[in-house]
């Protein structure tokens, strides 16, 4: 067996047993390639990142990773600022920036409703292809013309893909932004944060590759239409071609789990939703309360355990991706990838790795060492 690799970065005083989880991870947990940031007081104090990239390539202090449903927290910070600004209710009809989406049961679906998941859109009936998320516009027409699975409201169930339109459709049409710009125009420009949804051709390389240590779901497996938009991942996230590695993909806005970012770009943004970061603070604490207020939990539509989400976040309480405390709020990725903010704590953590492992423990045992440092 070869030794686990070498680990580069720092963690400050008192942050030792972070350091040494993510070590673990290399050593015990199959850990390929990973980062791990964490800021708290405005200030960052844990930057560690080790492994490899793939294709030869090791990891690098500014090596980006996708981050798959970590958009989701993008995304929703995007509409809280709105909010804030007095361009989005939260608890207004879709349709009311959006009129075309009234139709078929959709008239009185509410933003808040969409963005915890109970707006009875997880899938959709059409296929669509990589062409049409591309072009935006086939997605928006495909949502227009779906039905909901139940009555808007009355339960929920998590929404992968959907999500990122039913939102970033709003966001569009009240500043003339998709959600990518308004990302990088609002978000990580002013952060100077490394992050992208639609990612620029200069950046397509160095993207880390996600590695399936075990065995990924396979291509002939029936096809989830709720991940799979129909053919826009004909193969499945993980497959070889048309999947989350495919240089073709990458530049697309798919702003439900498209985002590539580092895990410092995304401990960076998050912590700046609920403390000030060089002098950029992105919500307010109204807006951080609703953020913690629990919308979705328990048995959802299908009969299934699932997560516990506020208003387009992942809060803690669920048994399994704990987070710090009850004031954190944030979101995760497949792989495993963790962003989230803790208001009481005055921080932001990320963590991006580029490997797909069937039993995942990576994330859970940093955020167990987190709090110990923090005690």
């Amino acid at each position: 067996m070869a030794p686990p690799p070498e680990i580069h970065g720092h963690a400050d005083a008192g942050f030792g047993p972070l350091a040494d989880a993510f070590r673990a991870n290399f050593a015990e947990r199959g850990e390929i390639g990973a980062a791990c940031a964490v800021y708290l007081g405005g200030r960052q104090v844990v930057d560690l990142w080790g492994g490899s990239a793939g294709a030869g390539r090791s990891w690098q202090a500014d090596t980006p990773a996708p981050v798959f449903s970590v958009t989701k927290a993008l995304l929703s910070i995007s509409a809280y600022m709105l909010r804030e600004r007095g361009l989005l209710d939260l608890d207004a009809p879709v349709a009311a920036y959006w009129p075309e989406f009234a139709q078929r049961g959709k008239e009185r679906i509410t933003l808040r409703q969409a963005l915890s998941h109970r707006a009875g859109l997880p899938r959709l009936d059409e296929d669509l292809t990589p062409a049409d998320a591309a072009a935006w516009h086939p997605v928006i027409r495909a949502i227009e013309r779906q039905a909901p699975l139940w009555e808007p409201g009355t339960a929920y169930r998590y929404h992968p893909l959907t999500f990122g339109w039913l939102i970033g459709e709003p966001i569009r049409r009240v500043t003339g932004l998709t959600p990518g710009q308004f990302l990088a125009a609002e978000i990580a420009g002013p952060l100077r944060a490394d992050a992208w949804l639609g990612l620029p051709a200069g950046h397509r390389d160095c993207v880390a590759r996600i590695q399936t240590v075990h065995p990924a779901p396979s291509p002939d497996a029936p096809i989830d239409r709720a991940i799979s938009l129909g053919r826009v991942f004909p193969g499945g996230v993980f497959a070889e071609h048309g999947g989350v590695n495919d240089l073709v993909l990458r530049p697309l806005e798919i702003p439900g789990g498209g985002a590539v970012a580092t895990a410092a770009g995304i401990a960076r943004m998050l912590a700046a939703t609920v403390g000030e970061v060089d002098g950029v603070r992105l919500l307010g604490d109204d807006s951080v309360r609703d953020a913690l207020t629990v919308r979705s939990e328990g048995l959802d539509w299908e009969g299934n355990p699932a997560n516990r989400f506020s208003t387009g976040f992942m809060v803690n309480g669920a048994p399994w991706r704990p987070l710090l405390s009850d004031a954190s709020f944030g979101h995760d990725g497949a792989c495993g990838q963790l962003a989230f903010a803790d208001a009481d704590a005055n921080l932001g953590f990320g963590y991006v790795n580029g490997s797909w492992l069937a039993e995942d423990m990576r994330a859970e045992r940093l955020v167990l060492a987190l709090r110990e440092c923090l005690g």
